[in-house]
């Protein structure tokens, strides 16, 4: 795995939650611009499983037995977490569209701590 694409996606993650968070305290819908930090953030996570998918074909493995299936299982479902919660917030074009977006880029960027746990081989797989 690329720890610096690691980091980008967990702060970009989080710092869109933030913002959507903010904007649903303030009782605002999600507007365009935070459709676009979700972009980002999804761009980042595309990257991160792109180069996750190289080093996987390459013969690098994550670390501990059987972590493989657990690994891709996190590569898959990264990337698919934010366009589910923007969809949903299609939805309710309220306050509660932008805590959509603010607990999808949260699970977004924990998706993707746990996703390099695995590949370090941490406890708990």
């Amino acid at each position: 795995m690329f720890t610096p694409l690691t980091v980008t996606v967990v702060v970009t993650g989080l710092l869109l939650a933030v913002w959507c968070g903010y904007a649903s305290f303030r009782d605002q819908p999600v507007k365009d611009w935070h459709y676009g930090g979700a972009a980002l953030v999804e761009v980042f996570a595309l990257a991160q499983a792109v180069v996750s998918t190289v080093a996987l074909a390459g013969g690098d493995r994550p670390a501990g037995e059987g972590s493989t299936v657990v690994f891709v299982c996190y590569l898959v479902a990264v990337p698919l977490c934010l366009p589910l919660t923007v969809v949903v917030s299609f939805t309710e074009r309220n306050r509660w569209g932008s805590a959509t977006v603010a607990v999808g880029a949260a699970v977004a960027a924990v998706l993707e701590l746990r996703l390099a746990d695995v590949w370090a081989g941490a406890a708990g797989v």
